[in-house]
């Protein structure tokens, strides 16, 4: 056995094969699927697999599976994290960079365009009516969204449950996202699953998670200008919210809606119904809210503080990833973020459906979205959308004539 493990120390190592695309080719792909990508993460993750690994055989599964774990693992939506890691694999920084502008860079445009379009024709009826029926529908879309992420990553954990329905509850009771929780129960399932020896030595790091509410609490008392303000709040979500890109909903509505009361509620769930009907990242929302408090500088501030940590959450760890990522201490915690993520989207579908649920047409709107998606699995939301939009325009004027 000691003969066998010298051979394999002093084997030499394995020498990388040559990339079978050009960095060019990856970010016209990229460029396309942020264009045409429709329904959300985890579909995005799903068209990476089948075009990157499946037909065109750039990426191996193992790069795959890897990107998937650190994705997962690190705060920030998860799609883009994807992508910039696939970006990673073979062209290192310059990849990770180019991919992430290429895949963010089309739904950005699209939503400063709808932007414009809301604040110039906001008033009138058309868009008001649009709206009324996309709202629903997304109410719908998110729910079942909620549903799949709780049947696939909870599945029959106890500890999982528990952290999910204390989320759930939290998000539902405050209406808001209370960051700190998704790292207590990372935390949590790390030292329930997997302690580490010093656990039971030293008291200080709970002490200091302690102190992380106040100090956040005092920060948002500062009177920083606008733009400031922005980026600071924007580059918080995007440093502390974890999962899926619906995560960050219940996140930007604390601070959007009730912190900071850049926008009312009627505004924010036009700015989630906008993520729905543009393709790539959902969590792109944030530059139709930045564009809405503060034009196009808000836009791009907003976009930027929100993926600038994701990039950095990927690039950064990316070497270290391949030899620690599969440590039980950090697949436990990993496993503990996610079930909170997910509390928070499952109470964010009530939080928003207060707002958007506000007659008998709306609530058939929303119920009718669930039924279609349970039983049309690869219905495409856009689809759903579109439908929504028009059912919006031909019912919210005789309703409110």
């Amino acid at each position: 056995m000691n003969r066998m493990q010298q051979e394999e120390s002093t084997a030499p190592p394995e020498i990388p094969e040559p990339p079978a695309y050009t960095l060019w080719q990856l970010v016209l792909y990229f460029l396309r699927l942020g264009t045409l990508g429709f329904g959300g993460p985890v579909a995005l993750a799903g068209y990476m697999h089948r075009d990157l690994v499946e037909r065109r055989r750039w990426i191996s599964d193992g790069d795959y599976k890897e990107g998937i774990a650190l994705a997962q693992l690190a705060p920030g939506p998860m799609a883009a994290q994807l992508a910039i890691y696939l970006g990673y694999v073979h062209y290192r920084v310059l990849g990770a960079t180019l991919i992430g502008l290429a895949f963010v860079l089309p739904a950005f445009l699209m939503v400063l365009a709808l932007g414009w379009a809301y604040v110039r024709f906001g008033g009138l009826a058309w868009m008001q009516s649009v709206f009324y029926g996309v709202g629903a529908a997304v109410i719908g879309i998110i729910a079942i969204s909620a549903y799949k992420l709780t049947t696939r990553s909870v599945g029959k954990d106890k500890l999982l449950w528990a952290i999910y329905v204390v989320l759930a509850a939290v998000t539902i009771v405050t209406e808001s996202e209370v960051a700190w929780l998704f790292l207590a129960a990372g935390v949590l399932a790390w030292f329930w699953r997997a302690p580490p020896q010093w656990l039971r030595q030293s008291g200080a790091n709970a002490l200091a998670a302690m102190q992380v509410p106040a100090a956040s609490g005092l920060a948002s008392t500062l009177d920083w200008p606008l733009l400031t303000q922005i980026g600071v709040f924007f580059a918080k979500a995007g440093a502390f919210v974890f999962g899926s890109g619906l995560a960050i909903v219940p996140f930007l509505y604390g601070g959007v809606v009730t912190e900071y009361q850049w926008l009312n509620e009627r505004q924010f769930v036009d700015a989630v119904a906008v993520a729905m009907i543009t393709p790539g990242p959902v969590v792109i929302t944030v530059g139709f809210i930045g564009y809405l408090v503060a034009g196009l500088p808000g836009a791009c501030v907003a976009a930027l503080a929100t993926f600038l940590p994701c990039y950095l959450f990927t690039v950064l760890p990316a070497p270290y990833f391949k030899k620690y990522g599969k440590l039980p201490g950090i697949l436990a915690f990993v496993d503990g973020v996610t079930a909170a993520a997910i509390g928070a989207i499952s109470g964010a579908v009530f939080v928003l459906a207060k707002r958007s649920i506000v007659d008998a047409p709306t609530l058939l709107l929303a119920l009718g979205t669930v039924a279609l998606l349970l039983k049309f699995k690869k219905l495409p939301e856009p689809v759903i959308i579109t439908s929504a939009a028009l059912i919006g325009l031909a019912v919210y004027p005789v309703l409110h004539h």
